[in-house]
C-alpha cells in the first residue's frame, strides 16, 4: 500500500494554553489578528483543537468557538468553524446535508463512508446518533432506497475485514476475489447483491488488488462490468466505489479539480475535501493533482479564492 502523507501532523511539544492565549489575544480588543489565528488553527490536528478549545474555556471561562465567530465571515468563517468541529461530527453533518438536501448528494455520501475504516465509521455514527437524537440507519433507510440504501447498510454494519495479511495470502485472496466477482457477473439476476457484498466484505487493499487481478485476466475491466451490468440505482455508487479503491489520491484530485473549475467555485465541497483530508493523504491527493493536471493544487486554488478564506486553506494545504 503507498504510504499515506498528511499535511497536518501532531503538533511538537504542543502547548494548548499558549494556543488559546494567541487566540484570545487575537480576537480580544478592537480588530482582529486573522493571522494568528490561522497560524494556530491550521497548522493543528484535530484532537488538538478540542484540547485548545477546553483550555480556552478553562483559562478565560468563554467559549472559543463564539468568540470566533462573532469576529469572522464568510468563507473564512466556514472553515474555522469546521477546523473546530470534531471531525465525527462533521462528517456526520456532511452525510446529513447529503441526505437531506432536496438533491441527494450520492458522491458525497460514498465519498466520505467508503475512504473510511471500520472505527471512524463507527465514531461517525455515534457522532450522528448524539447530534441528530436517531441513527445514521435511520436516516439511510428515510432518504435512500433499493440497492443503494442496501450498500449503505452493508458499509455502516462495519463487517468489513481489515486483518493484514502477508503478501502471498494477499495474492491468493485477490484471485478469489476476482474469480467472485466474475462469477457474480455471470448471475445477472443477482449481481447487484453479490458486488455489494463482495466490495463491503473486503478490505480496501485487498479489493484493490482483487480488481487489478479482474482486469488483468478476465476479458474486461470490471469498471466496465459494473458500468454495463449493474442496476442504474447502484451503477453510480459501486462505479464510484471502485475509483475510490483503484487510487483514491486521483479520485480526490479529480474531486477537488471539478469543485475548482466547474460551473462556480463549490465551495463547501473544497472546505470538505481539504480539511477532511489533511491529516490522512491530503499529501497523496497534491502530489496526484500535479501530476493530473500539471500544476500545483495551491496554484489552482489561489485562482478561485482570496482574503483570509484562501490564506488558512492554503496553510491547511502547504505550499
Amino acid at each position: 500500500m503507498e504510504e499515506e502523507i498528511p499535511t497536518v501532523r501532531p503538533t511538537p511539544d504542543f502547548n494548548p494554553n499558549a494556543d488559546a492565549e494567541t487566540i484570545r489575544k487575537a480576537v480580544k480588543g478592537i480588530g482582529t489578528d486573522e493571522a494568528a489565528i490561522i497560524s494556530v488553527l491550521a497548522n493543528r490536528t484535530s484532537d488538538e483543537r478540542q484540547i485548545i478549545i477546553t483550555k480556552y474555556q478553562e483559562m478565560y471561562s468563554r467559549d472559543l468557538l463564539s468568540d470566533l465567530k462573532s469576529e469572522l465571515r464568510g468563507h473564512f468563517e466556514t472553515v474555522i468553524v469546521t477546523l473546530l468541529t470534531p471531525l465525527p461530527l462533521f462528517l456526520a453533518k456532511e452525510l446529513h446535508y447529503a441526505m437531506t438536501d432536496a438533491d441527494t448528494k450520492e458522491k458525497t455520501i460514498v465519498e466520505i463512508l467508503c475512504t473510511r475504516d471500520n472505527a471512524s465509521i463507527k465514531t461517525i455514527k455515534e457522532a450522528y446518533h448524539e447530534y441528530y437524537d436517531k441513527t445514521l440507519e435511520e436516516s439511510i433507510d428515510g432518504n435512500t432506497s433499493g440497492h443503494f440504501c442496501s450498500f449503505l447498510f452493508s458499509i455502516c454494519s462495519c463487517y468489513r475485514n481489515e486483518t493484514p495479511c502477508d503478501s502471498e495470502t494477499a495474492k491468493k485472496i485477490a484471485k478469489e476475489i476476482a474469480q467472485a466477482l466474475y462469477e457474480a457477473g455471470e448471475d445477472k439476476m443477482a449481481i447487484d447483491e453479490k458486488f455489494i457484498h463482495i466490495m463491503t466484505s473486503c478490505s480496501f487493499y485487498l479489493l484493490r488488488l482483487g480488481f487489478e487481478e479482474y482486469n488483468d485476466t478476465k476479458d474486461r475491466n470490471f469498471g466496465d462490468v459494473i458500468e454495463a451490468e449493474c442496476s442504474e440505482d447502484i451503477k453510480y455508487s459501486l462505479m464510484t466505489f471502485y475509483l475510490i479503491i483503484m487510487n483514491r489520491a486521483e479520485f480526490f484530485a479529480k474531486e477537488l479539480h471539478e469543485a475548482m473549475t466547474g460551473m462556480g467555485t463549490r465551495d463547501k465541497a473544497i472546505i470538505r475535501l481539504v480539511v477532511s483530508r489533511s491529516e490522512i493523504d491530503l499529501g497523496n491527493i497534491k502530489l496526484e493533482y500535479q501530476k493530473l493536471y500539471d500544476r500545483t493544487l495551491v496554484s489552482e486554488l489561489v485562482g478561485d479564492i482570496s482574503g483570509d478564506y484562501k490564506t488558512v486553506m492554503v496553510a491547511i494545504i502547504r505550499e
